[in-house]
């Protein structure tokens, strides 16, 4: 056991109340125990919302209260993104949140009763457990500017990742209907999806005249009149399909 993990088991004596959390999307369950895992108070649901936090915090209080208990240490087992709320909730009213890895949550729930069945109930209990001797960590919560560039981090990767399925849905497509497409338009410009909208087959092309074609792409919202008729005079193809 190294110098941090006992730093960890000491933070919790006599005087810590200590709380399991499973996190849930809709309802957690809570669980209390003191520094010998001894449990003060069986596991209780607790809703995703703003009166659900509310009560858990008086319950906490009360508890503390009735057990004789000055300090408070709440641990967590993360969900995705369904632990936030509480622990910004835990944040203002001075409360220490910790999270236990999910890994040692399994591990710990077999050893206590050999089943590796789940059970929300169960977990919360085995969590409190966890944190009792220290196997914990601390969770960093982000704010202000911290957290709106990781939440627009998030949303450029997720745009980006959505962005590159649409190009290859589009590829595979015009590999089977219209090869000759990218020859012309080796990138996705404004003229390339002008043509895609205007002229999505080979047949749209057929017989027509350049400029015909180019009176088509000048309708297109944001696009500048094209100049070079070469763009605009893909050959019908061979060996696209027609279904």
């Amino acid at each position: 056991m190294d110098f941090k993990q006992n730093q960890k088991i000491n933070q919790v004596t006599e005087k810590t109340l200590v709380v399991g959390i499973d996190i849930a999307k809709r309802t957690h369950y809570a669980c209390f125990v003191d520094d010998r895992g001894r449990v003060l108070q069986k596991s209780f649901s607790v809703y995703q919302s703003n009166n659900g936090f509310e009560y858990l915090y008086q319950r906490i209080l009360t508890e503390m209260k009735e057990s004789e208990k000055t300090e408070v240490i709440v641990g967590i087992e993360p969900t995705g993104h369904y632990w936030l709320n509480l622990a910004y909730f835990l944040e203002e009213r001075g409360i220490s949140l910790v999270m236990t890895n999910p890994m040692h949550v399994k591990r710990s729930k077999e050893l206590d009763d050999n089943l590796p069945t789940k059970h929300d109930r169960k977990d919360a209990l085995v969590i409190a457990r966890l944190v009792k001797d220290g196997r914990f960590s601390y969770p960093r919560i982000l704010k202000g500017m911290e957290a709106e560039l990781r939440a627009g981090s998030t949303f450029r990767s997720k745009l980006t990742e959505e962005l590159g399925a649409v190009k290859n849905m589009i590829i595979r497509w015009l590999d089977r209907y219209f090869p000759e497409f990218v020859q012309v338009f080796p990138s996705f410009g404004k003229m390339a999806m002008a043509a895609l909208e205007c002229t999505p087959f080979p047949s749209d092309l057929h017989q027509k005249h350049p400029d015909e074609v180019l009176s088509l792409y000048r309708k297109v919202e944001g696009l500048k009149s094209p100049k070079d008729q070469k763009q605009c005079a893909l050959s019908k193809s061979q060996l696209a399909l027609s279904e």
